[in-house]
C-alpha cells in the first residue's frame, strides 16, 4: 500500500491559560525529534481536559497541513496559523485529508504503529484558542476536522518521516463521511447508516456513544 503523508512537524503542548483564563494544552509547538510515541501519545505532550481529550483512543491528533492555506485565506487575521500546531495537532502532516483516511486504518510512522480511531469533534476550546466564535460552525461545514490515532505499537518518530498505510479493512466510512453523519445538521441519515458505522469495532468509544445516542 502506498497511501501516506509526510510529517513536517511533531508538536506538543503544556497547560496554559486561554484568553478567558481557561487552562488548556491546545497550543502546540514544534519539538525536535526523535520523539517517543507511547500508548498515551507523544512524549512531552499533555491534555488538560482529560474528560474530552487524550486517553488511548485519542492519543495522537493529526491535522492536514494541506488545509492551512485555505484557513489562512478564510481567516487571515489569525496569526497562529503561520505555524504548525495551530489546531492542537501532534502531527502536522501533508498528503492525507479526511476524505482519504478511513476509520480503522493502520499506519506506520517511524517505528510506531498507529490506528485511526475517529475524527475530532470541534469544541468551544478551539473558538477560545482562535478567538473566533465561528470556528465550530466553520469546521462542521467544511469537515476539516482532523483525526485521532490510538497507538498499537509504541515507537519513535521525527519530522520528515512518512505516515504509511499498512492496513485498510473497510472503505465505507472515511473520516469525512463519518464526521458528516454525526455532526452535519444538514445531513440526512438513516438508522441503518448509524448501525453500519457503529459496527466498525475499531471506532473510538466517544463516537460509538454518539451513534448509540442517535439510535435511541
Amino acid at each position: 500500500m502506498s497511501e501516506g503523508a509526510i510529517v513536517h512537524a511533531l508538536c506538543v503542548g503544556q497547560p496554559a491559560p486561554l484568553a478567558d483564563g481557561k487552562i488548556s494544552s491546545i497550543d502546540k509547538h514544534i519539538v525536535d525529534g526523535p520523539v517517543r510515541i507511547d500508548r498515551m501519545g507523544l512524549e512531552g505532550d499533555t491534555q488538560s481536559d482529560r474528560k474530552h481529550h487524550g486517553g488511548e483512543h485519542m492519543a495522537v491528533h493529526v491535522y492536514a497541513a494541506d488545509h492551512y492555506p485555505s484557513w489562512r485565506r478564510e481567516i487571515p487575521d489569525v496569526d497562529r496559523l503561520a505555524l504548525p500546531g495551530a489546531f492542537g495537532e501532534n502531527l502536522y502532516a501533508e498528503g492525507l485529508t479526511e476524505s482519504q483516511v478511513y476509520i480503522g486504518d493502520r499506519y506506520r510512522l517511524g517505528t510506531a504503529l498507529l490506528e485511526l480511531s475517529m475524527g475530532r469533534q470541534p469544541c468551544s476550546t478551539l473558538e477560545r484558542h482562535f478567538r473566533r466564535k465561528d470556528m465550530v460552525r466553520r469546521i462542521i461545514a467544511n469537515r476539516r476536522c482532523g483525526w485521532y490515532f490510538r497507538v498499537i505499537e509504541e515507537g519513535e518518530a521525527t519530522a520528515g518521516d512518512r505516515i504509511e498505510l499498512v492496513e485498510r479493512f473497510q472503505t465505507r466510512w472515511s473520516v469525512d463521511k463519518a464526521f458528516g453523519l454525526l455532526f452535519d445538521p444538514k445531513r440526512d441519515f438513516t438508522p441503518s447508516e448509524l448501525r453500519d458505522l457503529l459496527s466498525i469495532r475499531r471506532l473510538g468509544p466517544q463516537w460509538q456513544a454518539k451513534l448509540e445516542a442517535k439510535l435511541r
